[in-house]
């Protein structure tokens, strides 16, 4: 991580001597991201500096701005060009953060801008906001195209990760007509993962769906 900060500063460094932008700014600009500052982080990508900077943590402005709900920021980020693709260090978008913590707006910000819902590889961000219960993202989603039934890395899909946790993400699923008779790597299916976590009221609902 340390190398990666340097070869940051070093890349700052590279674009002072151009543009007459302080290597100090670097910091400046990703503690303006992180406390959601718009004006100031639009000043210096205008200023010169790169729209696609990322953090020591390995997260692009987007990203920042993404998992923290800043709405303002990300809209400005989008226009001076931010790319909408581009992964931290665990591989997640700014959809996927977002996702996880439920900022609706900032998904249909994202959305809008053309970031891709559909899950090719690794969690998605329909995944990320079935984990975490959020039915407002996961309409938002699927009206976009995600699959239901995509399968995350450990074989558990969307429906799985919201019978875990609560029945409102279900219904959501459910009307989606996600397949409630598939099993994960493990052998168990949502209902399965709905008991496991005490959801006795999920577990009916999936097992209504599956004509139990």
């Amino acid at each position: 991580m340390k190398a990666l900060r340097i070869a940051l500063l070093g890349f700052i460094l590279g674009l002072a001597g151009a543009s007459g932008v302080s290597a100090a700014a670097y910091d400046d600009l990703i503690n303006a991201a992180n406390l959601g500052d718009t004006g100031k982080v639009a000043s210096f990508i205008d200023r010169g500096l790169d729209v696609n900077s990322v953090d020591p943590r390995g997260e692009t402005l987007l990203i920042i701005a993404a998992r923290n709900g800043y709405t303002e920021l990300v809209k400005a980020l989008l226009a001076r060009r931010a790319k909408v693709e581009a992964v931290n260090a665990v591989g997640e978008t700014a959809l996927a953060v977002a996702a996880f913590n439920g900022h609706v707006a900032v998904v249909d910000q994202l959305l809008a801008a053309g970031a891709n819902p559909v899950n090719t590889q690794g969690w998605s961000a329909l995944h990320y906001a079935a984990m975490q219960g959020h039915t407002a993202v996961l309409k938002a989603l699927i009206a976009r195209g995600a699959p239901v039934d995509a399968p995350a890395p450990n074989g558990a899909t969307a429906l799985m990760l919201a019978a875990k946790a609560n029945i409102e993400s279900v219904k959501v699923l459910l009307a989606a007509r996600a397949d409630a008779r598939i099993r994960g790597r493990d052998g168990e299916t949502a209902v399965d993962w709905a008991m496991k976590a005490g959801n006795t009221d999920a577990a009916a609902l999936i097992r209504s769906a599956m004509g139990q």
